[in-house]
């Protein structure tokens, strides 16, 4: 999602938004796949991990230290990679009618862990 900063004409992206959509469409995803032991086990792991992106996010922006806020970031990151993990996971050991859907939230994992990786290096 993109905002205005109303200082200047230059869009800002609002990562807790971007966070929280990221979140909710996973949870959306899951709702589609197939019911088998193996799918509801990393659906569990997929749902805690994607929703921990943004609940560090904002925790991060919340932050006391410099430090704190480091270390909160990182685990966004830490989240994102693991929300990867378990969607290529569902992706590749179900035949999925919705493979663009599952496509597209790998994708949004991976930028936002880069996203992250860049916050993590601008704030060394």
């Amino acid at each position: 999602m993109i905002m205005t900063n109303s200082q200047n004409s230059k869009p800002k992206y609002d990562l807790e938004e971007r966070t929280f959509q990221f979140a909710k469409d996973v949870r959306l995803f899951v709702k589609t796949l197939p019911k088998s032991v193996a799918n509801f086990e990393d659906q569990k792991q997929l749902i805690k991990a994607s929703g921990s992106v943004g609940a560090n996010y904002r925790e991060a922006n919340e932050s006391l230290s410099k430090k704190d806020f480091v270390m909160r970031i990182k685990i966004s990151r830490k989240e994102s990679k693991e929300s990867e993990y378990f969607l290529r996971l569902i992706n590749e050991t179900n035949d999925l009618p919705n493979k663009d859907e599952a496509s597209s939230l790998i994708q949004e994992a991976i930028e936002l862990k880069k996203i992250f990786s860049s916050i993590i290096e601008k704030s060394k």
